[in-house]
């Protein structure tokens, strides 16, 4: 749509000298999600790779977890009252047979770009609905020097946000550190649900083989996501949440935090990190 970024004139104050000068923000729009035709979830969204948010969005909570769930996204025409197309309203038709769980009765399904999804369900929910348990993957091993690599290669990746300064980013790399995929968005949870759903759209779950990265902090929802698509190993240059450390531990999950330089917290699932090689180099 051409509408990840928009220009703004700013008064710049720069050593006591003021200018005016345009710059570069990254946009931020409303994205109404609808599931076969009724209002799921409203979330605050950098427009692009909509199709691929929704799809991630709804392997997070369970509704979907293969291509074949899927029967098309679209966006509504006539989204106004005028009958034009704001592109800012998907729905998602499942294939026939998909039981749809009542998740609009567990909690309000809105979401905003900081915080993820709010009032989100209990630990044992997402437990029972998980497709691929993370504890029953392939084993996957990655060193820690591997690991203090990937923030630099994610961080070469963000084209746009070298020109606004404003967005997140999540990244998937196999167990190589070779760079699978990266998107960005204003949120950091939609940046995972566009990973996670073109994954979906192109057949490639569970992502068993996967780390994921994750610009900031690992919340809750973070982790969730990473459990939902049968990611073994989450990573973030910030600080995770206590709920996502218990819900790393329940599941399985590796989660690192502080992944920053060569110092890193691993806060579970350390048998995936190979920790003799940091002794040795120790």
């Amino acid at each position: 749509m051409g509408r990840v970024t928009e220009r703004r004139k700013v008064i710049r104050i720069r050593d006591g000298v003021v200018s005016t000068r345009p710059d570069t923000l990254v946009a931020e729009e409303p994205l109404e999600i609808r599931l076969n035709g009724k209002p799921l979830a409203i979330t605050m969204r950098t427009p692009g790779d909509d199709f691929a948010l929704a799809a991630g969005f709804l392997v997070s909570e369970g509704v979907v977890a293969e291509q074949a769930d899927l029967q098309n996204i679209v966006y509504c025409a006539g989204a106004t009252v005028d009958g034009s197309n704001t592109y800012n309203v998907v729905d998602v038709r499942t294939a026939p047979g998909v039981e749809i769980p009542d998740i609009t009765l567990e909690r309000n399904v809105y979401t905003t770009s900081s915080c993820g999804l709010c009032g989100k369900a209990s630990l044992d929910a997402v437990r029972t609905t998980a497709r691929w348990p993370v504890s029953d993957s392939p084993p996957v091993r990655i060193g820690p020097e591997l690991l203090a690599s990937l923030p630099d290669r994610l961080r070469a990746a963000q084209r746009v946000f070298d020109r606004t300064g404003g967005l997140h980013a999540a990244a998937l790399f196999d167990a190589d550190g070779e760079l699978l995929d990266i998107r960005e968005d204003v949120g950091r949870h939609n940046a995972v649900d566009k990973l996670v759903g073109r994954a979906l759209q192109s057949g490639a779950l569970p992502l068993s083989q996967a780390v994921l990265l994750v610009s900031g902090r690992a919340s809750f929802e973070l982790a969730q996501k990473a459990v939902m698509a049968g990611i073994p190993v989450l990573a973030a240059v910030s600080a995770p949440s206590s709920l996502a450390v218990d819900l790393a531990a329940e599941t399985g999950l590796t989660l690192v935090g502080f992944l920053r330089g060569r110092s890193m917290n691993v806060y579970a699932g350390a048998e995936r990190i190979a920790l003799q090689a940091a002794s040795a180099h120790g």
